[in-house]
C-alpha cells in the first residue's frame, strides 16, 4: 500500500514515490504481487496503468482505495473495484456463492450507516481523551449499539483529569448517557468517580467498563458511609476502606503480570436486572462469556452494605466468589462490567450492555427518556 500525493498546482497525482518504493522492496527481494494506491482525490485509469506498467504488475493488481467516509465501506470499495475478482482468480479458489450476495448484507449496513437518523450524545470520561484511538474499540461499540438501536452516535469526549480541576463537570450536563472506559493509574481518577457520581445523582445512563464500574463502585461506597475515604488499593494502598482490591491469593505474588486476570471467564447473570434483560434481549441465556484484562477485583467484605443500599451485583463468576457486574436497580441504566463488553462488539452484532446503555439514552437537551 502507498500514498500518492496529490499536487494542487498542477492537480495531479505523482506516482513516482509509488514506484521508488517498489524498487526498494525488490531490492531487498520482495516482489509485490499487488499495489493499493492511497488517495483523497479520486485515482484515473491513466494514473493506474502509469503504476502497473513502471511498477510490473498486472493492471488489475493495481487498487484505487480513495479515502472513505467510513471504514467500514472499504470491502466494498475493494470489491467494486474487480479486486476480490481477480484475487479469486489468482488463488485457484471455488466461490460458494457470488460476491453480491455475500456482501448484500454488508451492504445494508453501510447503508444504513449512512442514513441520518437522530443523534445521541454520550459523554467519554477518561485521561487519554486528547489521543482518540486510545478508546478506538469502545467509540466503535458505540457506534455499533447506535446504529442497532436507531441513533447517530456523537462522542463528548471529556478529560477526567480537567474534572477534578472543576474546568469540565457541566459538559456533562448536555450528553444523554456517560461511558468511562478502563485504565490503570491514579491520574484522573477521582475525575472518572465524580462521573460516576454525576450520573448517579442525575439519572443519566452510564456504562462503565473495567475501571469504570471500579470508580462507580468507589463512588457508590463514599455515598455510602459518607466519607471520601473509599477506594481502590491500586491507588490509595493505606486506605482503611479498600472497596477495590487485589484478592488475597493474589498479594504475595511480586510479578505484576501474575497478578493480571486475561482471557475469557464465564459470567452468569442474575435474572430480573438490567444487565440480564440487556443480554436476553440479544437471546443469550444466564451464563455468558466475557474478555478480561485487569489486576484488582471488588472486595467482597463491603458486598452485603453495598447491597443493602441499593446496589446489585448482577453478575458473578460461577463460584459466586467475583463480581462481574454491578448496577443499580432505581435508575434507568447504570451498569458497570469488571470485563470489556467492548472487546466482543461486532458492526452486525453489537454487546448486549452496550445496545442496553445506548437504548436507554436520553433524548438530546433533556427531553426525558426513551427506550427504542
Amino acid at each position: 500500500m502507498t500514498w500518492l500525493p496529490y499536487l494542487g498546482a498542477s492537480k495531479e497525482l505523482k506516482t513516482k514515490p509509488t514506484q521508488h518504493s517498489v524498487r526498494e522492496l525488490r531490492g531487498i527481494g520482495i516482489n509485490p504481487d499487488v499495489i493499493v494506491l492511497r488517495s483523497d482525490v479520486p485515482v484515473d485509469d491513466d494514473v493506474i496503468g502509469k503504476t502497473a506498467l513502471f511498477c510490473d504488475v498486472e493492471k488489475e493488481a493495481v487498487v484505487s482505495l480513495v479515502t472513505a467516509d467510513t471504514i467500514y465501506a472499504v470491502p466494498l470499495t475493494l470489491e467494486d473495484s474487480g479486486f476480490g475478482a481477480w484475487l479469486v482468480q489468482q488463488l485457484g479458489v471455488t466461490e460458494l456463492r457470488t460476491a453480491a450476495d455475500g456482501l448484500a448484507p454488508w451492504r445494508q449496513f453501510v447503508k444504513e450507516l449512512r442514513r441520518e437518523k437522530p443523534m445521541l450524545r454520550i459523554g467519554l470520561v477518561g485521561k487519554y481523551v486528547e489521543l482518540e484511538d486510545a478508546y478506538l474499540s469502545v467509540k466503535e461499540a458505540l457506534i455499533h449499539a447506535g446504529l442497532a438501536a436507531g441513533w447517530d452516535i456523537d462522542i463528548t469526549w471529556i478529560n477526567s483529569e480537567e474534572i477534578e480541576k472543576g474546568r469540565e463537570l457541566d459538559r456533562m450536563d448536555d450528553v444523554d448517557g456517560i461511558i468511562v472506559p478502563g485504565g490503570f493509574g491514579y491520574r484522573g481518577i477521582e475525575g472518572k468517580i465524580s462521573a460516576a457520581r454525576y450520573a448517579r445523582e442525575h439519572g443519566i445512563p452510564y456504562l462503565g467498563l473495567c475501571l469504570g464500574m471500579q470508580v462507580m463502585c468507589i463512588d457508590f461506597a463514599r455515598h455510602v458511609y459518607g466519607i471520601d475515604e473509599p477506594n481502590s488499593t491500586e491507588f490509595d494502598i493505606s486506605t482503611e476502606y479498600p472497596v477495590i482490591d487485589l484478592m488475597p491469593d493474589q498479594r504475595d505474588i511480586a510479578d505484576m503480570g501474575g497478578t493480571m486476570r486475561l482471557g475469557v471467564y464465564d459470567c452468569h447473570l442474575v435474572p430480573g436486572t438490567h444487565a440480564a434483560q440487556a443480554y436476553a434481549d440479544l437471546g443469550y441465556g444466564n451464563v455468558v462469556q466475557e474478555r478480561h484484562r485487569h489486576r484488582f477485583e471488588f472486595n467482597n467484605a463491603f458486598r452485603a452494605e453495598l447491597e443493602r443500599n441499593g446496589m446489585i451485583f448482577s453478575g458473578l463468576s460461577p463460584d459466586g466468589r467475583l463480581v462481574e457486574i454491578a448496577e443499580f436497580a432505581q435508575h434507568p441504566f447504570m451498569v458497570g462490567s469488571q470485563f470489556h463488553p467492548e472487546f466482543k462488539s461486532r458492526p452486525n452484532k453489537p454487546h448486549p450492555l452496550f445496545l442496553g446503555f445506548v437504548r436507554c439514552g436520553r433524548t438530546p437537551h433533556g427531553g426525558g427518556y426513551r427506550r427504542a
